[in-house]
């Protein structure tokens, strides 16, 4: 999971400056003493706090990997009897994982797991047919700080404006993203989705030319391979 902040820990400065005179802690005595206790507390809570966020994200971690166990658990086959660890449906499986997901962001929502879960939430809840609810936890997790997490988000919800009959939000989306790469949604991604949406509008003049856009832009690699087979019909 995500690495853990380190907490630097400051000399106390007021200390230091007055260590070597015995005489001027001998007439402050009370001041000296009241910094001391001051000194002590907050490297208290600087301790606690570094402790606390540490086992609030080792929690975090274990919830969304248990969450995500679920959501990949594997399908009885029809008639199979029951077991443990297992589901009947895909719909059961979406249904069980969606809660676990929901349970993460509310209980971790400060940490990068929560953000996690709620694009996961959203998956599910999309899997679910429940396209308000799916909307409303990716735009959560789209409006994130880690623009991997950003990203990923804002392509699944580019998708679900498609879904719902929203094509210029979603090209918005998909221009954005193509504009914006990141490590998880690289612009030939982004492109490559805007492609299908104009195709499926009926407007393959404009899918062609980003095809062939994508293609010159990544001979080597995946999307400039499905862009080239796009434009060749093999696809």
């Amino acid at each position: 999971m995500d690495t853990q902040t380190r907490h630097a820990l400051k000399q106390d400065r007021f200390a230091v400056a007055t260590a070597g005179s015995v005489s001027w802690v001998t007439e402050h005595r009370s001041g000296v003493v009241r910094w001391i206790v001051i000194g002590v507390v907050v490297l208290g809570l600087v301790i606690g706090g570094g402790v606390y966020g540490s086992m609030r994200s080792t929690a975090a971690g274990a919830a969304l990997g248990a969450a995500l166990d679920t959501y990949s658990a594997p399908l009885l086959e029809p008639g199979a009897p029951p077991v443990a660890g297992s589901y009947v449906s895909a719909s059961d499986r979406a249904k069980a994982a969606n809660q676990q997901f929901l349970d993460v962001a509310k209980n971790f929502g400060w940490l990068p797991e929560g953000t996690k879960a709620h694009y996961f939430a959203g998956v599910t809840y999309q899997d679910l047919g429940q396209t308000g609810s799916a909307e409303t936890e990716l735009k959560a997790a789209a409006g994130s700080w880690n623009a991997d997490m950003s990203s990923l988000a804002k392509l699944a919800l580019a998708g679900l404006y498609h879904q719902t009959g929203r094509d210029p939000q979603a090209i918005d989306l998909f221009n954005e993203l193509s504009k914006k790469p990141t490590v998880t949604v690289p612009a030939g991604v982004a492109q490559l989705d805007l492609a299908n949406i104009y195709m499926d509008e009926g407007k393959p003049d404009q899918a062609r030319a980003i095809w062939a856009k994508v293609k010159d832009a990544d001979k080597d690699g995946m999307a400039g391979t499905i862009a080239s087979q796009k434009l060749t019909g093999k696809q």
